[in-house]
């Protein structure tokens, strides 16, 4: 006997095990069982698959259904997906290696015939990571019409001979391997069987050229109530949104079977992974480097040496977390595992680390807690690296919920590790692994951060001062962004024609002298306030409005080269569409460290620099009686940055919407031109549409003139294809929850096309309905109807029965799609479209305008829920994220937390937190405490951290003068 414990595999609900016995038998019952655990239900995207290890046990399923010859596919899919298994087993390409290693396993009945175009298939992978291969077999498979199919003969009315099949869309007719048939569960009515004969009844249909009800001959009886109960299960499972309720059992006569799905449905499967009630399984994918392995086909001899090992709980670990459930006694390797009846066999494991050391493998591991949602950008590479090392995003992951988020995205190279349940077999550290990120490596700063907070000031204008100074500093940083690194670049690549060199640099130049002036004039300032100087004793140094206001004239002085940025961003923009080579060069520019947001963004931080400026001397007004000293400056400052900010404050609107659609430009395929006059931004968000697959997942983008709706793309790119559109002119919208039964559920009716969407929230339901009714008020003042803007694809006009058809792909795509696959550039996997995808959120574009406006910069202690000690990093807030740094001096992040679907609040007192000014940030299964130097400091931080964990509402769109005041 043996059992499996809940949790030990996520999505257990899907893969289910089958025993078979082997060796002689006594009264006991058999004295070895072999389990195999076997894939149940295929879902249709394997990036539903939220853990690395799902991912791992269904790419294992792949293979075998492969060496098996139930996964039939042409030559050039064959030798594409045995490419990527190869890849995931031994690592980039080698041509002998490559040989020899087909030579001794075979993945596929006549492989011999393949091995050329294998090998050339492989070549492409290199630097492709064990968990990108599993991933890029799993978007292969999942197109081939023999994906999941397990076929069961059967014959028609004349006796021909067929084979029944059942798939997530419904049951399958196949003559041979070709599909010949297929049954929509949206059209069947019944499912019965009666002996040897299965019984299909459908929905009536006057189009249809089918009977009522349909027959097929089985082999017996129980060949036919087996399909029976597959189906049964295939349609709860897939259709379901629950799980159904078991027949009451009669008092006297039983008629029928009463057999009904035990087990979650997908939908709830995946709420309940979204809402993190599963445990996380750590889990280290590596190279399986085999020397030697049966064919895949045979029964195994002994276990095989490929299953990855589960990183064995680090002291640091809270329990649950990654830890071996107690009385675990299936054991999972590769495709089975052999257990003895009598005496179970435990699960091998990395032997622990000492503790306090956190470290596995010679790489030191992070808390649970922070390896969750927290990430290093990128740990050295082996190999020298030039003076800007590349970084990248985590391009192959699917789950960015799940997994950690770049701090600026970019292509995952051979050595990045993946995920934080990720470690590929290298000699670099966890991409967790940083001073910053390590609990035991950063000092205590307690004692130190007790003794400086005494010597503070306790007055509010001198922390209002200091904040001038502390993101001063981060200003410089970026203006250094374009003045110095990406000056550098284009110089040395010499792909910039020289007027568009003219009118971004030396507009900006200025700007870096001048400020670096203004902020060493501030610091100075703030020593002799502290009374760490000794100069000019005697004086009222105790003030900060004089400075203000003598570099706010100082800045009127530049206001020339201010109002040149938005022709500079516009004229960057247009150079990138006429030249490929700039492109290619912004595009690799936006993948290094130093440029941790979008290059454009940068080209407007003058203006949002203003805004900022401003509302530090309101505040230092507002504090200030009337007859304090410093208030009459306050105010004059404060007189001539609103002056500025007025001037600028209509281009300002114009090039925030400018820079945003040609951000999500580059997030979107399938579209040809988004960026044109007079198209607004308004909200993007993830939705829920209703198709005959049931909920499907898709990402939303509403303008003033239309509403996409797209899902996200499988490529190396991760961008985000289009599906459809709705023209907003005649529109209309409708809450339909009573009549598809779905929380939270919307009917958008268009002129020509209906679709059913949910939202995850009461309140997102209603940001999205005030939003979409107001565009359409607008659309319907215009003119009239918007052109049709669609690349490629024809709007997406079908039922959501036809939809389900119409979504399945087929093998003929699969060139095109591997080409893509090869071909697609590197891409920002960390952007606000993808945060909103994984979060299941949305944010409109007051929402980017209000973030634009709350950003800070400046030392914050860490804590984790688990840790005991404080660290102290520098930390900004922009862009709805969370920056780490290990000082101000640095000149790019190390880590970062985006903070959409995060909430924020104030420690209590279970929690045993005795600091002052300390606040949490808590989502799912993380939390982080932060602390604060100052009561000041601290209200600071949770403004503007609120204003990014909680969207507001929307007020009208950003073209009305009056939607946002500055």
């Amino acid at each position: 006997m043996f059992s499996i414990k809940p949790g030990v595999f996520p999505l257990l609900d899907v893969i289910c095990p089958v025993a078979s016995s082997t060796g002689g038998t006594d009264s006991w019952g058999p004295k070895h069982v072999v389990v195999k655990f076997v894939v149940k239900f295929f879902p249709p995207d394997h990036t539903q698959l939220q853990e690395e290890l799902t991912r791992y046990l269904f790419a294992l399923q792949v293979k075998q259904d492969l060496a098996q010859g139930r996964l039939t596919c042409n030559d050039t899919s064959a030798a594409l997906l045995i490419s990527h298994i190869v890849q995931s087993e031994i690592g980039d390409f080698d041509e002998a290696s490559d040989r020899e290693h087909l030579a001794k396993n075979k993945y596929i009945p006549q492989q011999d015939a393949l091995e050329d175009k294998i090998v050339e298939f492989h070549h492409n992978h290199i630097g492709q990571t064990p968990a990108e291969s599993d991933f890029q077999l799993l978007e292969i498979a999942r197109r081939l019409e023999m994906y999941g199919i397990r076929l069961h003969p059967a014959k028609d009315r004349e006796g021909s001979k067929i084979n029944l099949a059942v798939a997530n869309t419904g049951i399958l007719v196949f003559q041979g391997f070709t599909k010949i048939n297929a049954f929509n569960w949206a059209k069947v009515r019944k499912l019965s069987f009666k002996r040897k004969r299965f019984l299909i009844k459908l929905r009536p249909d006057a189009n249809s050229s089918y009977q009522d009800t349909l027959e097929f001959l089985m082999a017996s009886r129980d060949f036919c109530k087996s399909f029976w109960k597959i189906c049964v299960e295939h349609h709860a499972f897939f259709r379901l949104f629950e799980e159904p309720k078991p027949k009451p059992k009669p008092v006297l006569f039983s008629r029928g079977s009463s057999f009904r799905f035990s087990g979650r449905t997908q939908k709830q499967v995946l709420d309940y992974v979204k809402e993190g009630g599963h445990k996380k399984v750590q889990f280290e994918r590596k190279h399986s480097k085999i020397q030697s392995i049966r064919s895949l086909a045979t029964p195994p001899t002994e276990p095989n040496s490929e299953v990855p090992k589960r990183a064995q709980q680090s002291a640091s670990l809270p329990p649950g977390e990654g830890a071996e459930p107690a009385g675990g006694q299936g054991v999972l390797q590769a495709e089975e595992a052999r257990v003895a009846a009598e005496e179970p066999r435990q699960s091998p494991a990395l032997p622990k680390s000492p503790a306090g050391s956190g470290k596995v493998d010679g790489a030191t591991r992070a808390p649970a807690d922070e390896e969750e949602e927290v990430v290093k950008d990128r740990t050295q590479q082996s190999k020298a690296q030039p003076p800007q090392p590349s970084t990248g995003s985590l391009t192959g992951s699917p789950h960015l919920s799940e997994l950690s988020i770049n701090s600026q995205g970019g292509a995952v190279p051979a050595s990045v590790i993946l995920s934080p349940n990720l470690s590929p077999d290298t000699k670099q550290a966890s991409p967790l692994v940083s001073p910053l990120l390590n609990d035991q490596a950063c000092p205590r700063t307690d004692d130190e951060e007790e003794g400086r907070r005494k010597k503070f000031p306790t007055d509010k204008a001198y922390f209002i001062a200091k904040e001038v100074s502390t993101t001063e500093r981060t200003y410089l940083k970026d203006l250094e962004v374009i003045t110095s690194w990406f000056q550098s670049t284009v110089s040395k690549e010499d792909a910039m024609p020289e007027a568009l060199k003219s009118l971004i640099f030396p507009n900006f130049e200025p700007l870096h002298k001048f400020h670096t002036s203004f902020l060493k004039e501030t610091e100075q300032r703030l020593a002799l306030w502290e009374g760490r100087s000794n100069a000019h004793i005697g004086g009222n140094y105790q003030r900060i409005g004089d400075v203000l206001l003598k570099n706010v004239q100082g800045m009127k002085q530049l206001a020339a080269h201010l109002w040149k940025h938005s022709e500079a961003l516009e004229a960057l923009e247009t150079g990138i569409r006429s030249s490929r080579r700039l492109e290619t060069v912004c595009r690799d520019f936006e993948l290094q460290k130093v440029c941790y947001l979008p290059l454009n963004t940068f080209l407007l931080r003058p203006l949002h620099r203003l805004m900022h400026y401003k509302q530090v001397l309101e505040r230092l007004c507002k504090h200030h009686p009337p007859h304090h000293a410093d208030f009459r400056d306050c105010r004059a400052a404060l007189a001539e940055i609103t002056e500025m900010v007025a001037q600028l404050h209509g281009t300002m609107i114009k090039m925030e919407n400018f820079q945003k659609l040609h951000e999500l430009k580059k997030d979107l395929i399938g579209i040809d031109n988004l960026v044109i006059p007079g198209r607004e931004f308004i909200r993007l968000g993830s939705l829920s549409k209703l198709s005959g697959k049931g909920l499907q997942q898709r990402m939303f983008f509403l303008f003033n003139d239309v509403l996409l709706y797209t899902s996200r793309g499988l490529t190396a790119s991760n961008q985000f294809k289009v599906h459809g559109q709705l023209p907003l002119y005649g529109l209309t919208i409708e809450e339909s929850e009573d009549e598809w039964g779905v929380p939270h559920c919307l009917t958008l009716r268009g002129q020509r096309q209906s679709i059913v969407v949910a939202a995850s929230s009461r309140s997102e339901m209603e940001k999205w309905v005030e939003d979409i009714q107001m565009a359409i008020d607008l659309a319907e003042k215009s003119s009239g109807p918007t052109p049709e803007f669609l690349a490629s694809s024809p709007p997406d006009n079908k039922s959501p029965d036809e939809a389900a058809v119409a979504d399945q792909e087929s093998e003929d795509d699969l060139s095109a799609s591997r080409t893509s696959l090869e071909r697609q550039a590197p891409h920002r996997g960390n952007t606000m479209v993808h945060v909103c995808w994984h979060r299941n959120t949305s944010v409109s574009m007051v929402d980017f305008s209000v973030a634009v406006e709350n950003q800070l910069s400046g030392n914050l202690l860490r804590k984790f829920k688990n840790s005991t000690g404080w660290q102290k990093l520098w930390v900004v807030f922009t862009n709805f994220c969370l920056f780490f740094y290990k000082s101000h001096q640095d000149n790019h992040p190390l880590a970062s937390l985006p903070l959409l679907g995060y909430s924020l609040t104030i420690p209590s007192e279970a929690e045993d937190i005795h600091k002052d000014y300390v606040f949490k940030l808590h989502f799912k299964s993380h939390v982080y405490y932060f602390r604060a130097e100052s009561e000041y400091t601290f209200e600071r931080w949770m403004e503007v951290i609120r204003s990014a964990t909680s969207s507001a509402s929307h007020a009208p769109i950003l073209s009305h003068k009056e939607s946002h005041v500055y």
